[in-house]
Formats: structure tokens, sequence, C-alpha cells
């Protein structure tokens, strides 16, 4: 088996920045966010967080609980974010 190297705090933040920059971002301002918008950036998060594009078998229940507690977790935030809101 190959040998995984530790990454220090500066490539991690680096890895970080590079992999959100690939993900689709939502617009609930000037768009409308559908449940299958939410479900799809879960999902894109998920496979983006876990290194699968689709998980084996024994993976399957792990991943799908996943992208649906993403997907709750998102469309909460957008319910509850204000457009110019201050403090």
């Amino acid at each position: 088996m190959g040998h995984r190297r530790e990454l220090d705090v500066v490539e991690v933040v680096a890895v970080a920045r590079d992999e959100a920059r690939i993900l689709d971002p939502l617009d609930p301002f000037t768009e409308d966010v559908g449940d299958d918008d939410l479900q799809a950036a879960a999902l894109q998060y998920v496979r983006k967080v876990s290194g699968f594009r689709s998980p084996s078998p024994a993976n399957a229940e792990v991943f799908d609980r996943a992208v649906a507690d993403v997907t709750a977790a998102t469309r909460a935030l957008l319910a509850d974010l204000r457009v110019g809101a201050r403090g």
C-alpha cells in the first residue's frame, strides 16, 4: 500500500480553497432554488468531500444519508439568510 504523507496547515487551506472553487454556487436571491437544486449541490459536496463519485454498496447508506443531511442543512441555511442583514 502507498504511504500517505500528512499535509501541513497551509497545504490543507490551499486544497480546501481550490476544492471550494469547483463547487457550483447557488444564488437564492436571484434565482428560484428548488429541492432538486439543493440535492444536486449536496450530492456534489458529498462527492467532493468523500472522494467518491459513486459509493460502493457497503457505503451507499452512509453516502445517501450524508446527501440528505447536507440537503437539509442547506435548506435551513438558505431559509435563514437575509439580504443586506447587519449584526
